[in-house]
């Protein structure tokens, strides 16, 4: 892509672009490390989970749970299969429409997900801390604080 159409890394907005996606990667590698090392779940999981416990009622049409987390269909599927066969979530019908899967969360999944908080959020502060020591992240992130 030309210098034209805004996008090329050379440009205002694409150097800003990068930086967000290096501050992206580094901070999401952190947080996916301190999560499976302390709590034995990836970081996709905790997000779903995450999702399903701030749902009414704790469930999720598998599609709004893919929208909401940033996955396609599939991985969505892949995903809730996991939680379900490590007891966190189980599926449910749709009572107006039998075609309708509904994920939702139990007990265990919301126990594990309210064990797992403090360490997230530990971790993205500590994350995010480290970025701003850096020269080439700390003008990014004081972009997106407040």
């Amino acid at each position: 892509m030309g210098a034209a159409t805004g996008t090329s890394p050379e440009t205002k907005d694409g150097l800003l672009w990068d930086g967000v996606v290096t501050l992206h990667g580094r901070v999401e590698h952190r947080l996916a490390k301190a999560l499976q090392r302390e709590h034995n779940i990836g970081l996709s999981e905790y997000r779903a989970l995450c999702r399903l416990s701030r749902a009414a009622e704790g469930e999720l049409r598998m599609q709004e749970l893919a929208d909401l987390i940033g996955l396609n269909q599939s991985s969505v599927s892949r995903l809730v299969a996991r939680l379900e066969a490590a007891g966190l979530t189980r599926r449910d019908m749709c009572p107006k429409d039998r075609r309708g899967v509904y994920t939702v969360i139990t007990e265990e999944g919301r126990a594990l997900q309210e064990e797992a908080s403090p360490t997230y959020a530990g971790t993205l502060t500590e994350a995010l801390e480290a970025a701003a020591a850096d020269p080439a992240l700390a003008p990014v992130l004081a972009g997106l604080r407040p």
